[in-house]
This record gives structure tokens, C-alpha cells and sequence, in this order.
């Protein structure tokens, strides 16, 4: 089974969550009701911005803690760089 790392945002350039799921419709769907991390429901973060697959969940995993070691520039940068407008991608895997 694959894996995913994903971002999750309030606002472009706002508070930023990087989380790993092997559901990434269902796993975006709990944040977007308030039902995944209490730091996504505190700071309202309800719009996916990226989201890389991987091969394994194990594989993902390792990514999610490389791009957590990220000053917050460099996360921006990965962002922007495929989602300049920073459009919410939940429309499209659900």
C-alpha cells in the first residue's frame, strides 16, 4: 500500500501542516470537518495545498519527517512552486 505527505493551510502563506496518510481523501476530509489534529482544527487549517504520493507508507513517513526538518521557506518554495495561488486540491481527490 502507497502512502502520501501532504500540506495543509488556513490562508496562502498562513500557518502550515505537513501530515502522512495512506487515505488522502478521507484523511483531508477529518481536517476539513475538525476531526483530524487538534492542531489543524485550532488554527483552521482546511485547505490542501500539496500532496506527494509514494511508493510505501513507510516511504512517505520518511519524507514527512525530512520536510518537518524544513525552515519555513524552503516549504513555501515547494509549494509555490507547483501551486502559486495556493488553490485548495480537495475538490480534486474527493
Amino acid at each position: 500500500m502507497g502512502g502520501w505527505t501532504y500540506f495543509m493551510t488556513n490562508k496562502p502563506r498562513g500557518v502550515l501542516y505537513i501530515g502522512v496518510t495512506a487515505h488522502r481523501a478521507a484523511r483531508v476530509d477529518q481536517h476539513r470537518r475538525g476531526a483530524g489534529s487538534s492542531f489543524c482544527r485550532r488554527y483552521g487549517l482546511t485547505r490542501l495545498v500539496l500532496a506527494e504520493p509514494h511508493d510505501t507508507i513507510l516511504d512517505a513517513i520518511v519524507r514527512e519527517k525530512a520536510l518537518k526538518a524544513w525552515k519555513r521557506d524552503g516549504k513555501i518554495t515547494l509549494i509555490e512552486a507547483t501551486k502559486p495561488r495556493w488553490d485548495d486540491l480537495f475538490d480534486l481527490i474527493a
